[in-house]
């Protein structure tokens, strides 16, 4: 399958890293894309870069890993009719960093980023996941307790099924807790694992479920 990310941080490389050690094709979006030339370089075969444009053409499964308050701004970069019909990620979190650390989440529960993003892409099956732990988690992490839980949301059934896929294919369990108007539960959820992180000083750390 064709990936194409939306952003060049280590959110997005790590997700990118991920989908190429499943054997998937993956091209980093970035305004400067001739920035990511050594990350292309070194990452190696199936790995590209190009301008947002670039990357939502490329995506058969689009993910966004931008600034969470700047996605609206690289979803009309990239085009939306480029997502149409697409399964797009949304593993940001609109967070305010202005202030510095810990940053805080913008829009509280209200109308979160989640919806905004379905709101931007009404052709395209928006399906947050991958916003509630660090990036070095993203793929096969270990803990002592099993696999952790991976929180998503969406309103089209079967692009969360892929999601969940992917996730599995990931090392996480999915745990599917309903449409995108959910998203503000995921989104402070985030932000209970910023808080500890920054707290604690332990950035090894990931949600889990304990049920009997």
């Amino acid at each position: 399958m064709k990936v194409g990310i939306l952003g060049s941080s280590d959110v997005a490389k790590s997700l990118a890293r991920g989908f190429l050690k499943e054997g998937h094709e993956v091209m980093l979006g970035s305004r400067e894309p001739g920035k990511l030339a050594p990350w292309v370089r070194e990452t190696g075969k199936g790995a590209s870069s190009g301008t947002f444009a670039d990357t939502a053409k490329f995506g058969e499964l689009v993910v966004l890993a931008v600034q969470g308050t700047k996605s609206v701004e690289a979803i009309r970069a990239a085009g939306v009719d480029s997502f149409k019909g697409k399964v797009v990620i949304d593993a940001t979190n609109p967070l305010d960093i202005t202030a510095g650390a810990p940053p805080r989440l913008v829009g509280g529960l209200g109308t979160s980023g989640g919806e905004i993003i379905q709101e931007a892409l009404p052709g395209a099956f928006v399906v947050k996941g991958f916003n509630t732990v660090g990036n070095a988690h993203f793929y096969k992490p270990q803990f002592a307790g099993g696999p952790p839980d991976m929180f998503v949301c969406g309103d089209d059934e079967e692009a969360k099924e892929q999601v969940s896929r992917i996730c599995r294919d990931f090392g996480w369990n999915p745990i599917d807790i309903g449409g995108i108007a959910l998203a503000h539960y995921l989104e402070a959820t985030a932000m209970v694992w910023i808080i500890t992180a920054f707290t604690g000083g332990h950035w090894n750390q990931a949600f889990k479920l304990l049920r009997r």
